[in-house]
């Protein structure tokens, strides 16, 4: 069987990765793993760097998050809300290593590694200590006003304790929730019908 041309190739992956997107961020369904999505959009980035001129400004490689949604009002961000990127290599950490200690010049470094949670990524903004909004990344440049829905987390503060917060402050983050929580909130609301 024949491979598909770079072209072809691109349109099928960025169909895909549309179809993926949507059904993640529209209808709340993950029809693959991350590792998996990664793997196709990894492909479709090394397409369009072999072949630029095919790539098109709509990629999925140019997008972050998702689309904004119909349900809530939506706001622009201050400064554009950003994704990290991810790897599933130990070769990637050494180059993306020696890429920092380079633009740095040979300096000493130190990293910090974290588990990487599957949650919303939220922009809270606090106006003297108080919050004020909610918003999600949506396409990293806008995203949908949910104060009133983060408001009903118990873990995010309304109030920052203390004094001397700035005026305004923005605070970036992942709100997810434990599979021991989401697994007994889903038999609660089995149980209630």
């Amino acid at each position: 069987m024949a491979h598909p041309s770079p072209a072809d190739r691109i349109a099928e992956l960025t169909q895909l990765l549309d179809h993926y997107n949507e059904q993640y961020y529209q209808h709340a369904v993950s029809e693959v793993s991350d590792q998996e999505f990664d793997r196709l959009l990894a492909e479709l980035q090394a397409l369009e760097l072999a072949h630029p001129e095919l790539a098109v400004p709509t990629s999925p490689t140019r997008r972050v998050g998702g689309s904004i949604t119909k349900a809530f009002p939506t706001v622009r961000h201050r400064y554009p809300m950003l994704s990290l990127a991810n790897t599933y290599s130990e070769d990637d950490v050494r180059e993306f290593d020696e890429r920092v200690r380079k633009a740095l010049g040979g300096a000493d470094v130190e990293y910090v590694c974290e588990q990487k949670f599957d949650g919303v990524a939220l922009s809270l903004t606090y106006e003297n200590g108080a919050l004020v909004q909610a918003v999600t990344r949506g396409d990293g440049t806008q995203g949908d006003d949910i104060t009133a829905n983060a408001r009903t987390i118990r873990a995010l503060p309304l109030q920052l304790r203390g004094t001397g917060w700035p005026a305004r402050l923005e605070v970036r983050g992942e709100v997810y929730m434990p599979f021991a929580v989401f697994d007994g909130l889903n038999a609660a609301r089995e149980e209630a019908g």
